[in-house]
């Protein structure tokens, strides 16, 4: 079977992305399950590689609009050439809009290669939310680009996964006062499914699924909240018991995440952002992979932001880069289940 390609976005300019994707041209045994496809800018990465001691950027280099799937198939990776920053001045570790539109312009171009299928996934580097309103860019993070995009029928969730623990995200980026006008059955059904397939094509098993509940105490039988674990996320787990998923819940979140429970738990499906992000990032900060499922593409990420205290000065960590790029492969070429 040949190897994947998966695009690599260089994220946010000035933060951390350059520096990572540096770091993955530098080591190719740990990205020798695909093909690498850089989505970005050469004179970015020179720049970054003369600030951190990297090396420097050896890479067949293809404009974005001429790009074709042979081209990508070299054993040195490929630079897709996105315009991005268009000549603009920039300094590392600061919030800009031109590279708030930059960062826009790779994961455009590297979507619309995953779309024409000239690539098998996309793995993003961090972008700064800052920097993209600052651009005029509307969007809240990459999960919502992709899903705009690339999503079927509306339906689609955000995966942290990693082997110590697995969270999957009813909402995403939203405040918690929105959050329970978001919750409906068919919203939690559908992440439910979504994470129980995904756990499929990553594991090639079956999983057992936990279920947060919203409020303290998984409400408590109605005294914590408005019963919305009673009239939305008990019929949605009752609906997905019937296809024969493996799920419970919906359990208490301040029990759900202790270590005996973990370790009988191949993902939780949670209603909130921060309910499943902290145990997550306290747990597996290095090696967690963001992933948008339910998508007509693959898309994996790194679990972190810009970083811009560390950016450009050689101390990134690769970690969670290389796990995001091992998923994409095994998502774009999943094990027989």
């Amino acid at each position: 079977m040949s190897l994947p390609i998966i695009a690599l976005t260089m994220g946010d300019p000035a933060g951390v992305g350059p520096e990572l994707v540096l770091r993955a041209l530098a080591d190719p045994i740990e990205r020798e399950c695909c093909h690498l496809a850089v989505f970005g800018e050469r004179d970015v990465l020179q720049r970054c590689a003369e600030h951190t001691g990297l090396p420097a950027p050896k890479m067949k280099r293809i404009p974005a609009n001429d790009l074709r799937r042979d081209d990508l198939t070299a054993e040195a990776a490929t630079l897709v050439e996105v315009p991005g920053l268009a000549g603009a001045e920039f300094e590392p570790a600061r919030v800009a809009a031109a590279c708030g539109q930059a960062s826009y312009n790779y994961i455009q171009a590297a979507i619309d290669a995953a779309l024409g299928q000239h690539v098998d996934a996309v793995t993003t580097a961090p972008i700064n939310k800052q920097a993209l309103s600052l651009a005029g860019i509307d969007y809240p993070g990459h999960t919502e680009m992709f899903a705009e995009r690339a999503a079927t029928a509306n339906r689609w969730c955000m995966m942290q996964a990693s082997n110590e623990i697995t969270c999957s995200f009813v909402t995403t980026h939203v405040g918690y006062a929105e959050v329970p006008a978001l919750l409906t059955i068919q919203r939690v059904l559908d992440t439910i499914e979504l994470t129980h397939s995904a756990l499929q094509q990553m594991r090639g098993t079956r999983q057992h699924l936990v279920v947060c509940g919203l409020n303290p105490h998984a409400g408590e039988h109605g005294l914590f909240g408005n019963r919305e674990e009673e009239t939305v996320i008990v019929p949605a787990i009752e609906r997905a018991r019937e296809q024969g998923i493996s799920i419970e819940g919906p359990l208490p979140p301040d029990a759900a995440f202790l270590p005996w429970k973990r370790r009988e738990t191949g993902a939780y499906v949670c209603m909130y952002h921060d309910q499943g992000h902290i145990p997550v990032k306290a747990l597996a900060f290095d090696d967690a992979v963001n992933t948008t499922l339910g998508l007509d593409i693959v898309r994996t990420s790194v679990d972190h932001g810009t970083a811009f205290d560390i950016a450009w000065t050689g101390a990134a960590r690769s970690k969670s880069l290389f796990a995001a790029l091992r998923l994409a492969c095994t998502l774009s070429h999943p094990p027989a289940v």
